[in-house]
Parts: C-alpha cells; structure tokens; sequence
C-alpha cells in the first residue's frame, strides 16, 4: 500500500513538473527575441546574405589570374609509319601547367563585381525586411493572445456576477419576493455568457497556438504575457518619411543593378584582351628505324622522346557581324532599367500611402483608446449605481441586465482598443523603417 502511495505522489510530483515546464513567462521584447532567432524565413535571408558574400568573392576573383595543371596519358595503336621509321607511343604521358590573365573583357569584370556589392546590400536589405516582418508577426501574435486572454477573464468575471445575481434572486423567490420570470431571465443571460466563454476560451486556445508557432515553441507550451498592463501614450513626432525603408532601398539597388547589367552585355560587342603561359612536358615517345654505320651495313635504332616545351601567348577576340544581336540585347537591357524606374515610383508612391495610413491608424487608435478608457469607467460607474438601486428595490431587473451588459461591452472595447493600439505602433514604425532601429 505504501508502495502505491509512493508511486502516486512520484507520479503526481513529475506531472507538476512537466507542466511547470510547459509555462513560458514573456514580455514583448521577449517574445520577439524569440521569434527572431527560431524563424525559418529569416534564417533563409540570413543565409543569402552568405551567399552573396560568397558571390562577391567570386566576381572579384575573375581579375586575378587562372591557374591550371594537366596530365594526360595515351596507349596508341597501331604504331605509326613516319617516312620509313615507326612512331611509337604506348604509354606517352603528357603534364603541363597554364596561366591565364583576362587584360580587358570589354568592362564585364568591373560591372560583375559591382552587380555582386549590389546583390550583398540587397541582400542585408531583404535580411533587414525580413526581421521587421517577423517582428511585425510576433508582436501581433503577442498582443492578440493578450486581448483574448483578457476577454476570458472579463467573461469570467462576468459569469460571477450573474451567479451571485442568481442566488440573489433565487433566494428573494423563495421568500416570495420575486418570481420565477426574473430566475428565467437570468438563466437565460448564463447560458449565453457560458456561450461566450466557451468561445473566448477556443479563441484562446487558437491565439495561444499561433504564438507558439511564432516563436517556434512546441504547441503543448503555455505562453504567460508578462505585459497585462499596457501602458499607452499620446503618439507625438510622427514622420510618414519612407527613406529608411527596406522595400525603397531594394528598388533603388534593383535600379544601380539594372545600369550594371547594361554594362555586362554591352561587353559582348567589345573587344576581348587576354593573355596566357604555359609549359608542358612530354615522354615516353619511341622512334624506331634504320640506319647506316660506317661499313654501310643497316643497323636497328630506338630514339626515345622526352621534352618540354614553354609558351606565352596573347589573344584578342573582336567581334565584328552578329547580325545586330550585340545591340539588341543592350536595348533589351536598357528597357529593363527604363522598368525598374518605373516599379520606383509607383511603389514609392505606395510605400508613402502606407505610411500615411499608419499614421492615421495609430492617431484614430489612441482616440479610440482614451473613448474605450471613458466608456469602461462610465459603465463601471453605472453597473455600481444600478446594482445599489437594485439591491434597494429602486430599479428594475432589466435595468441591472441592461447595466451589465453595457459594462462587459465596454469592456470589451477596452481590451480591443489598447491591444490594437499596440499592434498600430509596432507597423507605423514598420512603415516608416524604423522597427529595430
């Protein structure tokens, strides 16, 4: 018996503590620390930027000389006649070693390497996006797993109020001072509230997911905002400028990019200069014949071949008829770059929209907030006068309901708005590139 008891409390005891282990205690500057360091998409950007880096190496390499070695070997059969004599060559072995320097590729070289320091910042920039993104997507995950966790107390609450109204009323019927209408009346508001609840609950649930999913915890986590006291201030220097975003650095660099590809094919139709060294050597090839000695008598030879030989040479390749292709494809290339300054202004135009209209989100937020603010304490005040006068018999039941209704929608509205409020903050400086400045 005590064994089983020993068994059950060890059991109980490791429940606790996997449970405990389960709870995640977050803050908002928490939760996107987190988010940051678990999210895929950013780790991806992150990983382009290397290969960006990698690609600048590259590009940079193709000023420097090329250095290769070669080694051949060749069995062949059968030998050859050579002007009465056999060449041989079973087994004749080949290495060298060559150089080559490009002297000038038409500009190619220079504008790859710049169109490569392009690709890196453009890379940092979209890395940079990217984090904003995340940051944006964590925060309001954060804030609405706040709000709804919020509104599950408040319902709570809420239900505790009609319960007591109900032993209230229920036990004024008993002493023949009310009726069974009013107990109907009242069972009626329970069930909804109940309805209710069971729906913020599931919301909560729903919330509490997608946070974990955010933070790239496993769903069984129970996250616990630390930040139920949201503090909100009066939004003051608000600037809807645009140049530190992103997404305005990107089209630019598409553009620089664009002006370097115009480059890279013009230097199709240019002449190529180039120069390159080598040195081989070579063996194991035999000679055979006949030749004369003094006395004039034919006598078997074998001269066997093994020599190395050097070589530098210079090269220019000048394209001359390619039946115009050379500069269509440079008109081909300066169109793209006549598109790119396209996509600039109208997506900047754009971008200035959305920072004008998270201005205004974050403006109408926080009046809506200091209306919730007002609205939550007038129907504070008259849930407290109502039940008073209810409890004196100086109003009616319908005017308690009534009251507690008004205050679970203001209420509401309060969550909401201040929850809101902090999600309008997070994109205006999203909008205006200034998130994790």
């Amino acid at each position: 018996m005590k064994r089983h008891i020993l068994l059950g409390a060890l059991a109980l005891s490791f429940s606790v503590q996997a449970s405990a282990q389960k709870e995640l205690f977050l803050t908002q500057t928490e939760c996107r620390e987190l988010a940051l360091q678990r999210n895929e998409e950013l780790q991806k950007a992150n990983h382009a930027l290397q290969q960006a880096e990698l690609d600048k190496d590259i590009a940079f390499s193709s000023y420097l000389p090329k250095l290769d070695g070669m080694v051949s070997g060749t069995y062949m059969f059968p030998d050859m006649d050579m002007m009465g004599m056999e060449l041989q060559m079973h087994g004749m072995y080949l290495a060298g070693i060559s150089i080559i320097q490009p002297l000038y590729a038409g500009g190619k070289i220079t504008a790859g390497n710049k169109l490569a320091r392009i690709g890196k910042e453009s890379a940092a920039q979209n890395l940079r996006k990217t984090r904003m993104d995340v940051t944006v997507e964590a925060d309001k995950a954060y804030w609405n797993y706040i709000a709804v966790r919020q509104k599950v107390r408040m319902l709570e609450a809420y239900q505790i109020q009609m319960d007591t109204l109900y032993r209230q009323v229920e036990t004024a019927v008993k002493a023949g001072m009310g009726t069974d209408n009013e107990l109907l009346r009242i069972n009626a508001k329970r069930s909804e509230i109940s309805y209710q609840l069971q729906k913020a609950r599931n919301g909560a649930d729903l919330c509490r997911m997608a946070l974990c999913h955010t933070l790239g915890e496993p769903f069984d986590t129970q996250p616990i905002p630390v930040d139920t006291l949201i503090q909100v201030t009066a939004p003051a220097r608000l600037d809807e400028s645009i140049a530190l975003r992103p997404e305005l650095k990107l089209l630019e660099q598409q553009i620089a990019a664009r002006q370097q590809q115009i480059k890279m094919v013009r230097g199709d139709i240019l002449p190529q200069i180039g120069l390159s060294a080598g040195y081989a050597y070579y063996g194991n090839i035999k000679l055979n014949g006949m030749t004369a000695d003094p006395q004039g008598n034919y006598i078997p030879f074998t001269q066997k071949l093994d020599d190395g030989i050097g070589l530098v040479m210079a090269s220019v390749s000048i394209p001359l008829f390619h039946w115009g292709e050379g500069l269509k494809k440079v008109k081909k290339a300066k169109l793209d770059l006549q598109n790119a300054q396209l996509d600039l202004q109208r997506n900047s135009r754009l971008l200035s929209i959305e920072a004008r209209q998270a201005i205004q989100n974050l403006t109408d937020g926080y009046n809506l907030v200091q209306t919730a603010e007002l609205g939550s304490r007038q129907a504070n005040e008259n849930l407290r006068v109502m039940r008073d006068r209810y409890t004196n018999g100086l109003s009616t039941l319908t005017d308690l309901l009534d009251a507690q209704s008004q205050w679970q929608q203001a209420e509401s509205n309060r969550i909401e708005a201040l929850t809101q409020y902090k999600t309008y903050e997070t994109e205006y400086l999203r909008c205006t590139g200034r998130l994790g400045e």
